[in-house]
């Protein structure tokens, strides 16, 4: 895995409502060079990208109480968080889709459990887009 090349972290938001599966992605991003901001569901994640955006959303689906598509598509409604790109997670292979998360919002859609590699290539061509030209 190679290392990010900025000289300052670019801060993730990770929205999950297992603390392991948080963890895991926080070691990931962490060793990628990102700094890391965690939320417990849906209604967190609005919370703290509307207090401060994030340079990338990393969101579950499937959570209690504010699911992740109903957040994505709150956050994409807001003009302060309209621009961060989401990347949807979900270990669900049946509903939602990638069709779905996509249509709410989402920049791409990754299947659980995923190999870092690939979540990474993700990352980086949803970062790449956000680029001013």
């Amino acid at each position: 895995m190679e290392r990010r090349s900025s000289s300052r972290p670019q801060r993730v938001l990770v929205v999950d409502d297992s603390a392991d599966i948080r963890e895991l992605w926080r070691e990931w991003l962490l060793i990628w060079g990102f700094s890391v901001e965690e939320a417990r569901n849906g209604n967190e994640a609005l919370e703290r990208a509307r207090q401060q955006p994030p340079a990338l959303i990393l969101m579950d689906l499937w959570m209690p109480g504010l699911d992740g598509l109903e957040a994505m598509r709150q956050l994409k409604a807001d003009v302060r968080t309209a621009s961060v790109p989401v990347i949807a997670l979900s270990a669900q292979d049946r509903s939602p889709t990638s069709h779905h998360a996509k249509a709410a919002g989402a920049d791409a859609f990754v299947g659980k459990p995923c190999d870092p590699d690939v979540l990474l290539g993700h990352i980086r061509v949803a970062m790449a887009r956000m680029r001013p030209a």
